[in-house]
């Protein structure tokens, strides 16, 4: 067996931990690569996904305002130019309900598909369709956007007090009321509840109109309330 001396074992020694060193370069080195290269994919999946996003809200609100315009077109009046109107309410609606659907089924992820949700509702009530109206104002009451579910909440209390759920509406009414939001304000909703109450129990209805008057003075709404309050039995 050859002699190594202790220099020769040196060498071997420098040279081993070098390529070890080497090694570990190149690992730390294909590392980062690998890293840099997570971080690129991650980075243009990111920036595809939001363009993505940005262009389906964009095509969807621009398919939401069509529908809106069938929704709001004047029935029985000359349009002006370039405008839209109806010779039947009917007609108009049903188109307008079908515009709507198809906005929130093509784009579901978007804040214009539960608007759009929410008017092909409103579509359904002026259709007489309760029953469908009720099922897509239901579906809304739990969106994760808070004016959306107010909006929602605040029609279908509207929808239960015509179809003689009062029960259900006053419920609907009272949690409004504890939670108002910018579309749907407090005194709003107080007048909406007073009206519910109306026949059925004038006593709390003129608490409510009281309440109005004196919670929000010397606004169109107070005005509203001390009209209504004049008409309740007993007060004429």
């Amino acid at each position: 067996m050859a002699h190594i001396s202790r220099r020769d074992l040196k060498k071997d020694e420098v040279r081993e931990t070098f390529a070890h060193g080497a090694e570990a370069v190149l690992s730390h080195q294909q590392l980062t690569l690998y890293l840099l290269i997570a971080v690129v994919v991650v980075g243009v999946g990111v920036f595809g996904w939001r363009t993505y996003t940005e262009r389906q809200t964009v095509k969807a609100f621009a398919a939401y305002d069509s529908a809106m315009t069938i929704f709001q077109a004047p029935v029985g009046a000359p349009a002006a130019p370039g405008e839209v109107s109806y010779t039947d309410a009917n007609k108009k609606f049903t188109e307008a309900e079908q515009k709507f659907s198809e906005v929130a089924s093509k784009y579901p992820h978007t804040r214009a598909s539960e608007l759009a949700r929410y008017y092909a509702a409103l579509s359904y009530e002026k259709l007489d369709k309760n029953a469908e109206a009720r099922g897509l104002l239901q579906g809304l009451t739990n969106s994760s956007d808070d004016e959306v579910a107010a909006l929602a909440r605040f029609e279908l209390a509207s929808l239960d007090d015509r179809m003689g759920q009062g029960d259900e509406a006053a419920k609907l009414y009272q949690e409004l009321i504890a939670k108002p939001t910018l579309l749907v304000p407090k005194p709003v909703v107080m007048l909406a509840l007073a009206q519910h109450y109306g026949e059925k129990n004038p006593t709390e209805a003129a608490k409510l109109y009281g309440q109005i008057k004196s919670d929000y003075p010397d606004t169109p709404i107070a005005e509203r309330a001390d009209q209504a309050l004049s008409l309740l039995p007993g007060k004429s």
